[in-house]
């Protein structure tokens, strides 16, 4: 997802999913039949999905607005308790937490956070980890072998690696990552690196275009989420892809895995819901058919629920020791990013 952390182009695409079916036989009341409206920086064609089965489910209808997570989390501490949210739902933890500090989320029902290990959810029980993915290094074949790809994130900055790095600096997800820097080496070496990085990169605007650039040849490797490559690939098939991902190691901070979450806001219209929804979200119906739409290509946090098989198994992912409260709220990440001259 793209856009620097205030959303320098917001883009709420506002959206009514049409189903409306029967409540649960059990809970006909009239609150459980309406309506919910969901801020989602997911991926919309599963958020799509989702939607659709959870009206199909439960009777409650689910009015989506779609946007680039960190504007849409910018969008809500504006709004604050006047938002039409009852619900969040984003890529990133440091979202999350960013309005967790704010106070404008519910703590979650304790049967909905029990289903994912503890510690993908809200340190504070206001949200709840749904789906997670790894950063990697993305990488043409024609251009170069896999035993030249670099032992750390680090050596990116190094000349040696000048002109052969993508970037999306101001894509939302970079922005954990500069994070994870930050909370593993300090400012002053964050900026360094960044530094660094910018004096070897080519510069995109998402994601998107850095996995298609490194595909085609224009760049030898490129920094992105896990899912970037796979979707790639699932589009155009073997013949077309000139690519493959490499997984840092030894907890490297390129190895990060990031949580996506959703929350309740504290001011939502429909509370329960809501609640409803995110326990809908972390169930084994609802994270099979997200590992199984070959389009989001993350990994289920519901235990049991197996991921796309083109993941690398989650257990054998070496991510950076840090837990969500140290990756903390992207607040510092955008600035350093300025500082260095990315953004």
């Amino acid at each position: 997802m793209a856009h620097s952390w205030f959303g320098t182009r917001l883009r709420l695409v506002s959206s009514a999913a049409a189903l409306t079916l029967a409540a649960f036989a059990t809970v006909p009341s009239a609150a459980h039949a309406a309506s919910i409206t969901l801020y989602s920086a997911q991926h919309e064609q599963v958020v799509n999905l989702l939607a659709k089965d959870f009206e199909k489910e439960s009777g409650i209808s689910v009015k989506i607005r779609s946007g680039e997570g960190p504007a849409m989390a910018a969008q809500l501490v504006a709004e604050g308790a006047a938002t039409p949210a009852d619900v969040y739902f984003t890529e990133n933890s440091p979202e999350l937490m960013l309005l967790e500090e704010k106070g404008l989320l519910s703590k979650v029902d304790g049967s909905t956070l029990s289903t994912v290990p503890a510690r993908f959810n809200s340190p504070n029980d206001t949200w709840v980890g749904v789906t997670a993915r790894e950063n990697v290094l993305a990488y043409n074949t024609t251009k170069i072998q896999a035993s030249q790809l670099p032992q750390s994130l680090f050596d990116l900055a190094k000349p040696e690696w000048k002109g052969k790095v993508g970037i999306a600096p101001s894509d939302g997800d970079f922005l954990p990552l500069v994070s994870a820097v930050l909370a593993l080496k300090g400012e002053a070496q964050t900026v360094e690196w960044l530094k660094g990085l910018k004096a070897n990169s080519q510069i995109f605007d998402d994601d998107e275009g850095v996995v298609a650039a490194v595909n085609r040849g224009g760049v030898a490797t490129g920094l992105i989420n896990n899912y970037y490559w796979a979707r790639l690939h699932a589009e155009i098939g073997d013949a077309k892809t000139r690519s493959t991902i490499y997984h840092f190691g030894n907890g490297d901070a390129g190895a990060l895995v990031n949580v996506s979450g959703a929350a309740v806001l504290k001011s939502a219209h429909n509370t329960d819901g809501a609640q409803k929804f995110l326990a809908y979200l972390v169930s084994e119906r609802a994270q099979k058919l997200m590992a199984n739409s070959h389009v989001m290509f993350e990994y289920p946090l519901h235990a049991g629920v197996a991921p796309d098989p083109i993941l690398k198994p989650f257990t054998e992912l070496n991510p950076p020791a840090l837990t969500i409260q140290q990756l903390g709220d992207d607040s510092q990440a955008g600035k350093l990013l300025r500082q260095a001259g990315l953004l």
